[in-house]
C-alpha cells in the first residue's frame, strides 16, 4: 500500500506526541492536529489495517516496525528541512510550515542531497523533538 501525505502527517504525529507524552490516544492526535475524531478515528483504522500502528484495548497507539521507520523518516525530512531553511533566512515559524509541505513529495534522492549538504557544510541535521 502507498501511504499518502495524510497518512505520514499522522504517523509524524504520532512520533511528535510519543516524544513528549509517551502515551498516545486518538483524542491527543485531534488535539494536536485539530482534526474532528471522527476523521482522526478513520485514519487511525486505516493505519492499523494496513500494518502501521498498534491499539491496545485502552485506546493507545504504538508503531509497528514498519510505522516506526516511515515516521522517523518523515519526522528526520521535517527536521533537516526546517533546519535548512532558517539556514537561509526564514523564520523559524515559517521555515516549519514550509518543510511540512515539502517533506512528503521530496525524492529521496533530493533529500540525502539535502542532508549531505548541511551535514558538509553546516555540520549539523540535528533532530529535534519539537514540532
Amino acid at each position: 500500500m502507498i501511504l499518502l501525505e495524510s497518512g505520514e502527517m499522522y504517523l509524524e504525529t504520532i512520533l511528535v506526541l510519543q516524544q513528549r507524552n509517551t502515551n498516545v490516544r486518538s483524542i491527543d492526535i485531534s488535539e494536536e492536529m485539530q482534526f474532528s475524531k471522527p476523521s482522526v478515528s478513520r485514519a487511525i483504522k486505516l493505519l492499523k489495517t494496513n500494518g502501521y500502528i498498534n491499539v491496545d484495548p485502552q485506546g493507545y497507539i504504538t508503531f509497528t516496525d514498519k510505522g516506526r521507520e516511515v515516521a522517523e523518516d518523515i519526522y528526520e525530512r521535517h527536521q533537516v528541512l526546517t533546519e535548512c531553511l532558517m539556514y537561509l533566512g526564514v523564520s523559524e515559524e515559517l521555515a516549519a510550515k514550509d518543510a511540512c509541505k515539502i517533506e512528503h513529495d521530496l525524492s529521496k534522492e533530493t533529500f540525502a542531497a539535502i542532508k549531505k549538504h548541511m551535514k558538509k557544510y553546516l555540520g549539523t541535521t540535528k533532530k529535534k523533538a519539537k514540532k
